[in-house]
C-alpha cells in the first residue's frame, strides 16, 4: 500500500519561504507523475504543481514564478519550495499521484501565511 507523508509546513510571514517534503513509499516512485495539492478552509482541493517522471514541471497560474516542485528519486521524495508566500497561500498541502487514480491521501501539512 502506498503511503504519503508530508512535512515542512508552518507559520510564516508574508514574503517568507517554506520547503515542503513528501516521502513516498510502497510504489516505484521514479515512474510516478506526482503533484502537490492544497485545500483552504471552505474551498475545494486544488492542484498547485506537478512533476512528471522525466522531471518536466507545471504550475497553477497562482503560484507560477514563486513555487518550485522537484523530486529526488533516490530518496523517494518530492519537494515544494515556496517563496514570496502570500496570505492566500494558507492551506493544508498534500502530495499525491497526478494524472491517474489518486493514492490514499496523507495527513497533509499546514501552511499558514500571516499578513
Amino acid at each position: 500500500q502506498v503511503q504519503l507523508v508530508e512535512s515542512g509546513g508552518g507559520l510564516v510571514q508574508a514574503g517568507g519561504s517554506l520547503r515542503l517534503s513528501c516521502a513516498v513509499s510502497g510504489t516505484i516512485f521514479s515512474i510516478v507523475h506526482m503533484g502537490w495539492f492544497r485545500q483552504a478552509p471552505g474551498k475545494q482541493r486544488e492542484l498547485v504543481a506537478g512533476i512528471f517522471s522525466d522531471g518536466t514541471t507545471y504550475y497553477a497560474d497562482s503560484v507560477k514564478g514563486r513555487f518550485t516542485i522537484s523530486r529526488d528519486n533516490a530518496k523517494n521524495t518530492v519537494y515544494l519550495q515556496m517563496n514570496s508566500l502570500k496570505p492566500e497561500d494558507t492551506a493544508v498541502y498534500y502530495c499525491n499521484r497526478n494524472g491517474a487514480n489518486y493514492y490514499a491521501w496523507g495527513q497533509g501539512t499546514q501552511v499558514t501565511v500571516s499578513s
